[in-house]
């Protein structure tokens, strides 16, 4: 039988299974792959909201869509191409994400009675054997069965060969799409080289599913994804919990400044801890603590000591660091909260995304605790904005909160490695004499900008000491004096404001400077906010985008730009936070588009409120 090959503009698959089918790891190998071959991607992992739920049930189902084209990717897409179903329950959760004439690739021991009724489907109804998937291509393939046929000359159990059918699963998908195996095999073998039978079987079921695409006359056609124009350099695939912490890594290189990591793993920003672990060798030092106080405010000492300080967490991690947060705001030292955020309140959904921090970040301490805010809008945008999160928090003497999600710091995209050139100069001072004419150091003198000098505890002649009860103008000594309160209070605000002179203007991302509509958006929904105002321009409609990095303080031609557009819309994955913000600093009256699900925005929805905004207007 002749097999042809189909050129394909792009391809969005879904991997679903429950959690212990190792649908992440698989979707993370098929993204490696990808990001090897110069195509643009875009990942959304989905993990079970229940770490520990019951096997086989809809609460424990766990997801990695993949998204890659020829063309400039933004979102992990609307809908999938493909979906590979594990079990019955991955069906069920999925199917509406699934394009009608979409292929479904079924493990056939998934369906079985026990796997049905935990998916609660009626007794006696399988959607593998009954017409309900009509409008589908449906691929049944007893995963099972031929993992453990693959496998059967090895010494394993049961239960151990069974973990490696989602193996099976990525060799098929691989022939399908003209993949080569071998990086995969190459990662299979450095991960198990320590336990040769678990590498061998995972390789030889990886072939096994492989040579089943290859072998099965059912299966006449492979399809290929072309490379996608980009930039030239050398790319990798990245997470955005990755890229943060390489970020920290590049500025501790560029400034001469050693970090120190104070963190208490929580999900979904552990990786980053464990990420910097791994890197003793650039100096950096990671202090895994009991509790978040513990972190943050080592974190604190270490900056005190001349240290860039970092600290990691989640919403609920920071509701808990906010006392220390409120110490570093009056110290007035370097510190860098980073806040993966996920939903809320409280522990809230630990693996769902959300931009739930927001009016924390501006707000959530005691008395007047203005702290500079930045957020990332996507994976490798992690990267640039922890970098300028540390150059705010070392120029201007200040913690600074990085806003990152469980959204971008799992998922996936290419990026290409910077050079050390093309890294902003980060000149780092420390105060180390007297000044002429100073007679006794002062540790609450400052500079044009506000700025108070770092001094390493110990350096002669520059002895001070620091604590938690208001400080004393210029002498830093305890004050309780009212006049002084609120003028401290006055300087620490002025101070953050100022920080806008060392930031660049808003820019539009796209779309002309005076309109109809401007989308307005912050972190991780920049991907859909771009492609949806992409699709719009594309058909004619006059709509603008703009994406805000510097939350607090804003770019200051932010209100100017705003003023040029006769409506203004502001997509969030939360019940409307930047939008208050909006509404107080620059009076007018924005719109929310607001998604409190634990998913990102779809561009299909963004989109149809766009149209209707549009053509309300029109109408009116």
């Amino acid at each position: 039988m002749v097999k042809k090959t189909e050129v394909l503009q792009e391809v969005v698959i879904k991997f679903a299974g429950d959690s212990g089918d190792g649908m992440q790891l698989t979707g993370s190998q098929f993204t490696n792959n990808t990001a090897l071959l110069g195509i643009d991607l875009a990942t959304f992992p989905d993990f079970p909201a229940e770490i520990r739920a019951p096997q086989g049930t809809l609460p424990g189902v766990s997801g990695y869509q993949l998204r890659f084209s020829s063309d400039m990717v933004y979102t992990p897409g609307d809908e999938c191409d493909v979906l590979v179903a594990m079990n019955a329950a991955a069906l069920k959760v999925n199917l509406k994400a699934l394009k009608k004439g979409g292929r479904i690739i079924a493990n056939t021991d998934g369906f079985d009675v026990k796997n049905l009724r935990l998916a609660n489907y009626p007794d006696g109804i399988n959607p593998l054997e009954d017409d309900s998937l009509g409008s589908y291509e449906v691929i049944k393939m007893d995963v099972t069965k031929m993992t453990r046929e693959a496998l059967k000359d090895i010494t394993m159990g049961t239960k151990e060969k069974d973990r490696a059918k989602n193996m099976f699963v990525l060799g098929f998908l691989y022939w399908m799409y003209n993949r080569s195996m071998d990086n995969t095999i190459q990662f299979i073998e450095e991960k198990f080289g320590k336990k040769p039978e678990i590498s061998e079987s995972n390789v030889r079921v990886l072939k096994a599913g492989y040579n089943y695409g290859d072998t099965t006359e059912a299966f006449g056609t492979t399809y290929t994804v072309a490379k996608a124009r980009m930039e030239g350099g050398t790319y990798r695939s990245i997470m955005g919990n990755q890229a943060l912490a390489y970020g920290l890594i590049a500025f501790s290189q560029k400034s001469g400044l050693p970090i120190f990591l104070g963190s208490y793993p929580i999900t979904p920003a552990s990786d980053i801890l464990h990420e910097l672990s791994r890197h003793k060798s650039f100096g950096v030092r990671t202090f895994q603590a009991e509790d978040e106080i513990a972190g943050i405010s080592a974190a604190i000492g270490a900056a005190y000591g001349g240290s860039l300080g970092v600290t990691t967490t989640s919403g609920p991690g920071m509701a808990l660091k906010t006392e220390a947060m409120g110490l570093a705001v009056m110290l007035e030292i370097p510190l860098v909260i980073i806040d993966v955020q996920r939903g809320g309140p409280s522990t809230g959904l630990p693996t769902k995304t959300e931009q739930s921090d927001l009016l924390q970040a501006y707000y959530g301490r005691n008395g007047e605790c203005p702290m500079p805010v930045v957020a990332a809008s996507s994976p490798h945008d992690c990267f640039d904005a922890v970098y300028e999160a540390c150059r705010i928090s070392t120029q201007h003497m200040t913690p600074v909160i990085l806003l990152s999600d469980g959204y971008i710091a799992n998922g996936a995209e290419p990026w290409r490695f910077p050079q050390t050139a093309d890294l902003p100069e980060v000149p780092v001072r420390f105060k180390k004499e007297l000044d002429e004419g100073e007679e006794k150091f002062q540790p609450y003198t400052r500079d044009e900008r506000l700025v108070r000098p770092w001094v390493v505890p110990g350096t002669a002649a520059l002895e001070h000491r620091i604590g938690g009860i208001e400080k004393q103008n210029i002498t830093g000594n305890v004050s309780y004096d009212p006049e002084n309160h609120q003028l401290m209070v006055k300087i620490r605000e002025e101070k953050v404001e100022k920080i806008a002179d060392d930031i660049p203007e808003q820019q539009l991302d796209s779309g002309p400077e005076k309109g109809k509509l401007l989308v307005l958006g912050w972190g991780s929904t920049y991907g859909v906010i771009k492609s949806a105002v992409a699709e719009l321009q594309a058909k004619g409609y006059k709509v603008s985008h703009a994406q805000i990095r510097y939350l607090r303080p804003f770019p200051k031609n932010l209100g100017d730009i705003i003023q040029n557009f006769e409506q203004v819309l502001i997509p969030e994955i939360n019940n409307g936070q930047l939008i208050k913000i909006i509404r107080d600093r620059y009076f007018v009256d924005a719109k929310g588009y607001n998604k409190i699900m634990g998913i990102p925005i779809t561009k299909g929805e963004l989109t149809e409120v766009m149209k209707k905004m549009l053509v309300q207007r029109v109408e009116g």
